[in-house]
């Protein structure tokens, strides 16, 4: 242990009396020498002496540790000491200067000799000196009551160096490696730390004692973000990112001010940036209506628009207390951003998408020339036991507001769809295929002669909407587990929220009308792989056959009813590119309107009984891909 960490740490183990009793004797201490240079200095001599006595000396140093006790002085814990402090020093000082001067006068020789002016300046060399002291004290208390804890940081460009300039400033860490991909930079020198190659991480970690790693690199540059972050957890080192160098410039945060690891980061994908135009083109200055608007997409979807500067929004929703709460939000956020005459009108509507009437009059008052059509039901499992309620929501719904656009003169009919729409398994799917169908339906017999575009967008799951995985496993993790995945080898697509909405925006912008757009989703992530990196994120271990005293167990429960091991984005091969490298835009087949209104009618019918073995087989007839699982892992 270093000589500064042991001697602070000896003398905090000393009982409290000795301590005080220290002080006291410091405290007389500088106030003899404190005299002293007073009487010299206003004598300007090296001989104090000539004029000062050894019992006046002595006298101001006995004086001194009373009147600093009555102030409390040695009550203060040392570390702990702060702007009260000085004033009480300040206090005792005067009063011990005032009282010297007191018993001076009531001596017989009344001082002596002793210059008066000596008294103050040697008051005020007794409060830089005890000050001092006790500054010093608290200093050295403080940083051996603190071990530094040992980062390393993940990329050796300016965000890494500005990070570790930072960092030399603060006690609480110490910089001890930067890694780096990039040869160039291996070996040099930052700030006095040396750059390591990101080969040699667990080596190093291991021999450096590595508690931290931050990671200093853009949010483009995920792909490598993920591949080291999954090593660093798989060590137990926690991992903190810093911000990026936007938020950096924009004053919004500083270099050091590091946050946990968002669960995106482990995703293997780097964000394409929007383009202005194309996220604004179907909505400022018009009037945009959103359906379901308060669950996890359509709630972004209206935050998003808002920012856009629409002429009015509409919000459509049948849950009243998800209506409520976007709605607050968004009066919220219309506020800061602009004054009152330049907010876009915000409306709300309780009702139900499968509400013909109500969504007709709706529109009718309104005129939106873009409807954002979000509202579905979307959890399989649920959908599974309750396939009328799903098929009138998903397709009949759809149906009732889309048909509502076409007499009401709607310009853009943009629907969110899902990937479990490509040959589905479920009855969830398959309504929201047949939706889709409805749609190129509507487009091919409809839209031409009415000037509207129907245009469908399908893509992944989203982090941290309502069905995700994600907050799921999040509250298993903070409860201990254990975290239940349905199988080893199930994969999915995952998409932030917000990206996913700037791309549903984007998409149909680009539509012409009938078109599938795919968004393009990366790679597949394993859930298996998910869960463990969010438990080695969390701080915690994995309790498996390898590591029996982990801290969290995995749990394979096996795939529920309609679900799928792998999710597709596409039914055929048939992709093609478009202006925007995250959208591709789908050729697939769908039936003639006329033969799709003959299944609308059949599905109403059987709907209205509520026979879900009748709405099986309606959903199977136009949506030919749909083939229904009935037992786990079929």
């Amino acid at each position: 242990m270093p000589a500064e960490v042991r001697i602070p740490a000896a003398v905090d183990r000393l009982p409290r009396t000795v301590k005080q009793c220290a002080m006291g004797a410091w405290d007389a201490l500088v106030a003899a020498i404190a005299l002293a240079i007073a009487v010299a200095l206003r004598l300007e001599t090296l001989d104090p002496f000539v004029q000062l006595d050894w019992y006046q000396l002595t006298l101001f140093a006995v004086v001194v540790p009373p009147i600093f006790r009555w102030c409390g002085l040695y009550r203060e814990i040392t570390r702990y000491i702060g702007p009260r402090y000085v004033y009480l020093l300040a206090k005792g000082t005067l009063a011990s200067c005032i009282l010297f001067a007191v018993l001076l006068f009531l001596s017989a020789e009344r001082g002596g000799s002793l210059p008066r002016a000596a008294i103050p300046v040697a008051g005020m060399l007794l409060f830089g000196g005890a000050g001092a002291m006790r500054l010093l004290v608290r200093q050295l208390m403080t940083r051996a009551s603190i071990k530094p804890r040992r980062v390393a940081i993940y990329g050796a460009g300016d965000v890494g160096a500005g990070l570790a300039a930072a960092l030399g400033q603060d006690r609480a860490s110490t910089v001890v490696a930067m890694l780096d991909d990039d040869a160039a930079l291996v070996g040099r020198t930052i700030r006095g730390v040396r750059v390591h190659d990101t080969q040699r991480m667990e080596a190093l970690f291991a021999e450096l004692g590595v508690e931290a790693l931050l990671v200093a690199l853009a949010p483009s540059a995920r792909e490598r973000r993920r591949a080291v972050l999954e090593r660093a957890a798989a060590m137990g080192v926690r991992v903190l990112s810093v911000p990026t160098i936007a938020e950096i410039a924009d004053g919004r945060v500083r270099v050091d001010q590091l946050r946990s690891i968002a669960i995106e980061d482990l995703l293997g994908r780097a964000s394409v940036p929007p383009d202005p135009n194309l996220l604004a083109r179907n909505v400022r200055g018009k009037c945009v209506l959103v359906t379901g608007a308060g669950g996890s997409i359509g709630s972004e979807l209206c935050r998003q628009v808002l920012a856009l500067s629409p002429r009015e929004l509409v919000l459509v929703d049948n849950s009243e207390f998800n209506l409520f709460q976007i709605d607050a939000e968004l009066a919220r956020l219309a506020q800061l951003s602009a004054p009152g005459s330049a907010r876009p009108a915000v409306r709300r509507y309780l009702a139900s998408v499968t509400d013909a009437v109500r969504m007709d009059r709706i529109l009718a008052a309104h005129r939106p020339e873009t409807i954002y059509h979000a509202a579905a039901y979307k959890h399989v499992p649920i959908v599974e036991d309750n396939e009328p309620e799903g098929a009138e929501v998903n397709v009949l719904g759809t149906y009732r507001v889309a048909e509502a656009a076409l007499r009401h003169g709607v310009r853009d009919f943009v629907l969110v769809s899902t990937d479990k729409a490509v040959r589905p398994t479920s009855v969830m799917g398959a309504t929201k295929r047949l939706a889709e169908i409805v749609l190129q339906s509507m487009q091919d017999r409809f839209g031409p002669d009415r000037g509207m575009r129907f245009t469908m967008v399908r893509f992944g799951n989203v982090l941290a909407s309502s069905g995700s995985v994600v907050p799921i496993f999040e509250r298993q993790i903070a409860q201990g587990g254990p975290v239940t995945v349905t199988h080893p080898e199930v994969t999915r697509y995952f998409m932030t929220i917000p990206e996913a909405v700037q791309l549903i925006l984007q998409a149909g912008a680009l539509g012409k009308g009938g078109e599938v757009f795919v968004l393009d989703m990366g790679e597949p992530v394993r859930i298996d792989d998910l869960a463990r990196n969010m438990i080695r994120l969390a701080g915690r271990t994995v309790r498996d056959a390898g590591h029996p005293d982990g801290d969290i167990e995995i749990v394979y429960t096996g795939l529920r009813p309609g679900e799928k091991m792998f999710e597709e984005l596409v039914i055929g091969a048939d992709l093609e590119p478009t202006n925007h490298a995250a959208i591709l835009r789908a050729r697939e087949g769908f039936d003639r309107w006329d033969h799709v209104e003959q299944q609308l009618s059949r599905l109403e019918a059987v709907v209205s009984q509520h026979d879900a073995k009748g709405v099986r087989a309606v959903l199977a007839q136009p949506a030919r891909e749909y083939r229904r699982v009935d037992q786990p892992g079929a």
